[in-house]
C-alpha cells in the first residue's frame, strides 16, 4: 500500500511517531501541501492522509483508480466532497470523539480568563501595581463568579455533554439546544429548550455543533440581539458559524460583555478579520485539539483506522 499525508506536521510537528503507520505500508510525509501540490504529491497513492487539505471531485478523479482510502486527521470531513468519493468507491473515515476533553477545558479556559481577568491582574502585578497598593488586594474590573450563572450550550454531543459536566462542577445551570432530543445521562440540571429560550437566558453562551448549511451564519446579527448585554459567547466548533462582522459589532457596541473564539472562518486569520481588533475578544489560533495527549489520541485513532479498513473491516465511515 501507498499510503501519503499531505498535512503531516499539525498532527505531528515531531513529539509524537509515525511508526504505526509506517508498519501498513509505504508512508510518506508532508508536513503541509499547497492546493496546487496535491495531486502531483498524491498521485498513485491508495491511501491519502490529509488534515485541512481540501479534496475536491476534480482531485478524486486525478487520483482514481489508484485511490482507494481518505483518512482525515480531523473530526470534521467538509474539505472531501465525500458523496463523490463513495461514487467512486473511496472509502472516507474520520476520527471522532478524541478531543473532547481538551476542547472542553479551552471552554472554561476562556470562561476563567474573561470572568476573573487572570491576564490583567497578573500585567498589573507586574506593572508594579500591586507594590504600590496601600490595601492587600485590588481589582481592576468587576469579578464574577460561575455559580448560579446559567450557560447554554448549543449542541449537546460528546464536547457539549463534557461542557456541562464541568459546569454543574461549578454549580452552574445549564441549558442545551440539539435539533434532535439527546439522553441527559448522569447529568443532572441539564434542561433543554428552543434557542431563543437559550439564548435569552444564558449568561455565556457555548457552540458545540457541526458545520452544516443549517448552521452557517447561526450567531448573527439577530441571535446575537437576543443574548444579554452582559453575556459571554464561546465558539471552539467550526469559524463559518459566526458572522464575524456582526460578533464584532456587537462587541465593540456593548451589545454583549466578551467573547472567546479557537476558530474564524478564514484560518489563518486574515489581517482585516473585525474580530482581531474587536474589544473584550479573546482568540487563540485552533489550538483546543493541540495538546500532546490529545494529539497522540488522534494519531492512534488514525492507525487503527487505516488497519480496521486494510483488515476489511472499516471503520468510523463518514460516506
Amino acid at each position: 500500500m501507498k499510503i501519503v499525508n499531505l498535512d503531516g506536521y499539525t498532527t505531528n510537528p515531531g513529539d509524537l511517531s509515525w511508526d504505526g503507520i509506517k508498519r501498513l505500508g509505504d508512508y510518506t510525509v508532508y508536513d503541509r501541501t499547497a492546493p496546487d501540490q496535491v495531486i502531483e504529491r498524491a498521485k498513485g497513492a491508495n491511501i491519502l492522509i490529509i488534515n485541512k487539505t481540501i479534496i475536491t471531485k476534480e482531485i478524486l478523479d486525478a487520483l482514481s483508480p489508484e485511490l482507494e482510502y481518505i483518512g482525515l486527521q480531523s473530526t470534521g470531513y467538509n474539505v472531501v466532497d465525500c458523496a463523490y468519493a463513495r461514487e467512486l468507491g473511496i472509502t472516507v473515515c474520520n476520527i471522532p470523539s478524541y478531543s473532547t476533553n481538551a476542547v472542553a477545558q479551552l471552554v472554561f479556559a476562556f470562561i476563567l480568563q474573561i470572568t476573573n481577568e487572570v491576564t490583567l491582574h497578573s500585567d498589573a502585578v507586574k506593572n508594579g501595581e500591586w507594590c504600590a497598593c496601600p490595601d492587600f488586594c485590588f481589582w481592576k474590573k468587576p469579578l464574577t463568579e460561575l455559580a448560579g450563572k446559567t450557560i447554554g450550550i448549543i449542541g449537546f454531543g460528546a464536547i457539549g455533554q463534557k461542557v456541562a459536566k464541568l459546569a454543574e462542577a461549578f454549580d452552574m445551570k445549564v441549558l442545551a439546544y440539539a435539533p434532535r432530543p439527546k439522553d441527559k445521562g448522569e447529568l443532572k440540571t441539564v434542561e433543554f429548550v428552543n434557542m431563543d429560550t437559550l439564548l435569552t437566558n444564558s449568561d455565556i453562551v457555548t457552540c458545540h455543533c457541526p458545520l452544516t448549511p443549517e448552521t452557517t451564519g447561526l450567531i448573527n446579527k439577530e441571535t446575537i440581539s437576543k443574548m444579554k448585554k452582559s453575556a459571554i459567547f464561546i465558539n471552539t466548533s467550526r469559524g463559518p458559524v459566526v458572522d464575524e462582522k456582526a460578533l464584532a459589532d456587537a462587541l465593540n457596541n456593548g451589545d454583549i460583555m466578551a467573547a472567546g473564539l479557537d476558530v474564524l472562518e478564514t484560518e489563518p486569520a486574515n489581517h482585516n478579520n473585525p474580530l482581531l481588533t474587536a474589544k473584550n475578544c479573546y482568540i487563540t489560533p485552533h489550538i483546543a485539539w493541540a495538546a500532546k495527549e490529545t494529539r497522540a489520541r488522534l494519531l492512534k485513532i488514525l492507525e487503527d483506522n487505516l488497519e480496521a479498513y486494510m483488515n476489511g473491516k472499516p471503520q468510523n465511515v463518514v460516506n
